[in-house]
């Protein structure tokens, strides 16, 4: 990271996405840098890193990775938009085959999806998005309810590799959870523990030379195993019909 500090902390997002909860935090933890929340395109969320338009990012995966660090974290539900008056709305969850004879609305562009939803509203059919889109164009006469079989998308923060601000590192802790006291002292910390690993590794290979010069042997090699992972079942269960 450089040492420079910036005057603000520009905080890109794509559709979806909500910043709110970790921009108070960052306001109160660190009221003398400014952090500017800017949306970016989801067609854009490369480009906006990339080129230096927004310091971080929180993107949709996949992402092309080359020069970007991204810690995933968290997953997005597929759902089905259909109108309010649609059989799906019985259930809790649906799969893909109860939208059998539906006229799908394409929603593969993420950045016009309200209009997708519109579209839907207007001349029915369904249309398959994350759950953050569907909340967030949400009409009064349309429902959205989770697929089963749909593979869900995954929100992950970015940032270059070769020019990370210096604040980068605290911003990651406040996403993560981590308190104001641990987040001021993180960065050194980790470098400070790898020094000392650095000196510890040194101090040893000393010790292993004297002790080969003095008795002229290789002390024997310690066996072990390591324990072997165990395995993590799958849950699963039937489709729930919702409550009246």
């Amino acid at each position: 990271m450089t040492e420079s500090a910036p005057t603000a902390l520009r905080i890109g997002y794509v559709p979806g996405v909500t910043v709110a909860k970790w921009a108070r935090v960052w306001a109160e933890r660190f009221p003398d840098v400014p952090l500017d929340v800017i949306a970016v395109p989801q067609a854009q969320q490369h480009e906006a890193l990339a080129q230096g338009r927004v310091d971080m990012c929180f993107v949709r995966l996949p992402i092309e990775r080359e020069g970007l660090h991204a810690i995933p974290l968290y997953h997005e539900v597929a759902v089905a938009v259909v109108p309010k008056d649609h059989p799906i709305g019985l259930f809790d969850e649906v799969s893909l085959a109860d939208l059998d004879g539906e006229r799908m609305q394409d929603a593969s562009d993420l950045d016009a999806v309200g209009g997708t939803v519109e579209l839907v509203a207007a001349v029915g059919g369904a249309a398959v998005m994350p759950q953050s889109l569907a909340r967030l164009h949400h009409r009064r006469d349309l429902i959205y309810r989770p697929l089963t079989d749909v593979d869900p998308t995954q929100i992950a923060l970015s940032w270059p590799i070769e020019d990370a601000v210096e604040l980068a590192e605290e911003f990651i802790g406040v996403v993560r959870g981590r308190t104001a006291r641990s987040s001021r002292t993180t960065g050194e910390r980790d470098r400070r523990g790898r020094q000392d690993s650095g000196t510890r590794a040194e101090g040893g290979a000393a010790q292993r030379a004297r002790g080969r010069g003095e008795s002229g042997a290789k002390p024997a090699a310690r066996r072990g195993g390591a324990a072997k992972p165990g395995r993590a079942g799958k849950a699963g269960g039937p489709r729930k019909r919702r409550g009246r």
